[in-house]
């Protein structure tokens, strides 16, 4: 059935995003790779020059070793599998530490260590990395660094006692008085965010590792989102919490409850139980309905995030990125065009205010007015090529597979 929108007809629509997918990762191939030191540069400011000693963080690489083999997986274009190849040598050659094991966080401009903690959430992005590039090249060695990774958060990490994973360890995976993921975090010992970022890739490697124990870990994931992440009644995620699972934050994040929206039931359908799939379903279409009506302007546009009566109100790039993934999947599920139209609006705000017509990539934010924040830099620590190709070839998929 060929669909037709309010805005564009679905040919259309999947050849626009196929465009902006090849500008994305021209952009990164272009602007990203670090010709002097080696593996890619650490940022480049709004108007896209490079900013000389900025620290490379593992998150940042890990990312790019998942874009451009998935890219390579979703295009079989040769160009981005060599791409890939560079960010894989480069994480394993660099962030690895070959002592004790898991992903360093953060090295200088020359390659050298500045920052040896085992953040969890790295290592969950660097099984992400690693089986997405197995998946591309079926390179044995990849695969076993994913494992690797599973066993030691697996060992290290996890809570033997409330359930769920501690937010970060030393570098001999010893206990940490700081465990924050960045300055603006709570420094509590458990967080939505990096249980988020553990289902991901756990739900990546359990596509091309049918492991059973894996398999169970996915299943305690989805069961400690739905007891102790999820507020029942709000269909938001809580964000912070102590060991037991006491909430310790009141923010809303608009980009995270839409995004785990998809990812919880992507986790739930890569496992195939069938009442597991029926419940998280319902949670999902739950959560994308929340952030339409409380977090959704009505161009199509989603807030930052929420904090009692303060609302940021600026639009970053990647809750736009993710609320597209999320709303294609609600209308995947529930066949309601409602999503889709929705969606497209998104998609046609990013292609507005979001997409950097003149340097390109995305801008990291524009703000109410719709004017980008020249501050903020175009590619950096947390400034990645992941939500936003990855938005695209999720939505471009979905919409392929409903003309079939």
């Amino acid at each position: 059935m060929e669909l037709v929108s309010p805005f564009f007809k679905m040919d259309q629509l999947v050849k626009d995003m196929g465009e902006e997918f090849s500008l994305l990762l021209q952009y990164w191939t272009d602007n990203s790779i670090d010709i002097k030191f080696g593996g890619f540069v650490g940022e480049r400011d709004f108007y896209n020059q490079l900013v000389p000693g900025a620290e490379k963080g593992a998150v940042l690489n890990a990312r790019i070793l998942w874009s451009f083999s998935a890219a390579y997986n979703f295009s079989e274009d040769e160009r981005y599998l060599k791409v890939a190849y560079r960010a894989y040598h480069y994480l394993i050659e660099k962030f690895w530490d070959k002592e004790h094991g898991g992903l360093y966080w953060a090295i200088s401009e020359q390659g050298e260590v500045v920052s040896d903690r085992k953040q969890i959430y790295a290592q969950g992005f660097g099984i992400y990395g690693f089986s997405e590039f197995y998946k591309a090249t079926g390179d044995a060695v990849a695969l076993e660094y994913a494992q690797k990774l599973f066993e030691l958060i697996e060992a290290k990490s996890y809570d033997e006692k409330y359930g769920g994973y501690v937010e970060a360890l030393s570098r001999e995976w010893n206990t940490l008085d700081d465990m924050r993921l960045s300055d603006k975090d709570a420094n509590e010992p458990k967080s939505m965010n990096t249980h988020l970022h553990i289902l991901e890739p756990y739900t990546n490697l359990y596509r091309v590792w049918k492991d059973e124990h894996l398999k169970q870990k996915i299943e305690d994931l989805i069961d400690v989102f739905d007891k102790h992440i999820i507020n029942q009644n709000t269909a938001h995620f809580e964000l912070f919490f102590d060991y037991d699972w006491t909430v310790k934050s009141s923010i809303t994040s608009y980009g995270h409850d839409i995004e785990g929206a998809w990812l919880l039931y992507e986790a739930a359908y890569e496992l195939g139980n069938a009442e597991q799939i029926s419940k998280v379903k319902d949670t999902c279409i739950k959560m994308v309905d929340a952030t339409i009506n409380e977090g959704m302007v009505e161009d199509g546009s989603v807030f930052n995030e929420k904090e009692g009566d303060h609302l940021d109100a600026d639009k970053h790039w990647w809750p736009q990125a993710e609320a597209m993934v999320g709303l294609a999947y609600a209308w995947k599920i529930t066949g309601e065009e409602f999503y889709l139209h929705t969606m497209i609006k998104t998609w046609k705000f990013i292609k507005e205010k979001i997409i950097d017509k003149q340097n390109g990539e995305w801008h990291w934010r524009v703000d109410q007015q719709g004017n980008p924040i020249t501050s903020d830099v175009k590619l950096g620590f947390w400034k990645c090529p992941y939500h936003n190709s990855r938005a695209l070839m999720e939505v471009m998929t979905i919409l392929n597979e409903s003309k079939t």
